[in-house]
């Protein structure tokens, strides 16, 4: 079975390739630097520094592991072709909540992306698929656990 692309924004894909270079040069050497002073204080087998700093070695090692997987099958969505006519992922747009009458702005980006708290919410979450394809003018219905919810979409634009 193939992997499952990864959507990313061309900031997003900086992002992780940031971290995991910081992960490899900066946190690999301090982590290394941790267990060698555990190891000089003798005895391993109740050394809970040594234990401290192996666990976080294995933390370390899977981020950057998953981080590379993401990579490899990254697709990134190139924001100056993206049709401004409808929304898609790598869009900033702004919607009405018809239910609380109130206007939100939100970034569509692929599920590695996402992030409630800086209003980045994927392209498969269900506000993020009924969003997509969505023009300017237009009312969504949108079914959550509380029920359905309108949106009318307000503006479209690129993620700057």
């Amino acid at each position: 079975m193939a992997d499952k692309k990864n959507i990313l924004t061309y900031s997003g894909l900086k992002k992780l390739q940031n971290e995991l270079e910081e992960l490899k040069v900066v946190k690999r050497k301090e982590i290394a630097d941790k267990i060698k002073e555990a190891r000089e204080q003798g005895d391993l087998s109740e050394n809970a520094e040594y234990d401290a700093a192996k666990e976080e070695q294995g933390h370390i090692e899977k981020r950057i592991e998953d981080i590379e997987k993401i990579l490899k099958n990254a697709e990134v969505v190139d924001e100056d072709e993206i049709d401004l006519d409808k929304i898609n992922v790598g869009c900033k747009v702004k919607i009405f909540d018809v239910e609380f009458d109130e206007e939100l702005e939100l970034f569509i980006v692929g599920s590695t992306e996402a992030d409630s708290l800086n209003n980045k919410i994927s392209n498969e979450s269900p506000l993020g698929k009924a969003l997509i394809g969505a023009k300017v003018g237009e009312t969504i219905q949108v079914d959550t656990q509380a029920g359905v919810s309108d949106y009318k979409v307000l503006d479209i634009q690129r993620i700057a």
